[in-house]
């Protein structure tokens, strides 16, 4: 857990001003500053009409009686792109970008069903309720009994 964190908080912004360091001395501060300015606004121009229309999806399959699994995946798929595009730098932007892109948003989404099969059938997840019942367990017992 360690190693991902270090990853996200510390090497993740120094590459983030180290590319926007690099731009500007290409092709000056001002347009860096409108470079990302216009990437984040197309992006969440972007980030809208996909979320809107993963919505609409979901309450298409409510309607018909089916659980909307896929498309509650992939709906965080495009949130989770949309932080990054909230984020400032280019390596983020890029990442946000390519996370709602259809294309890139379905292997995204392939490769997040594998890792929530194999984590569902090694018994990595914790089960948290939100009110406790007669007889219930401590969060640390639950735990222990999924395998943690």
């Amino acid at each position: 857990m360690f190693p991902r964190l270090l990853l996200i908080f510390i090497i993740v912004p120094l590459l983030e001003l180290y590319v926007i360091i690099q731009v500007s001395s290409r092709i000056g501060l001002l347009e860096t500053i409108v470079a990302l300015v216009v990437i984040s606004a197309a992006g969440a121009a972007l980030a809208r009409r996909e979320g809107y229309n993963t919505v609409r999806r979901i309450q298409e399959e409510l309607g018909r009686g089916r659980m909307p699994g896929d498309s509650l995946i992939e709906g965080a798929v495009i949130l989770a792109g949309a932080v990054l595009l909230l984020t400032p730098g280019f390596i983020t932007d890029a990442l946000g970008l390519l996370m709602l892109l259809p294309p890139t948003r379905k292997a995204a989404l392939a490769y997040l069903r594998r890792r929530l099969r194999r984590g569902l059938a090694q018994g990595r997840f914790t089960v948290w309720t939100s009110a406790g019942t007669p007889g219930s367990r401590e969060p640390d017992q639950r735990r222990r009994e999924l395998g943690e």
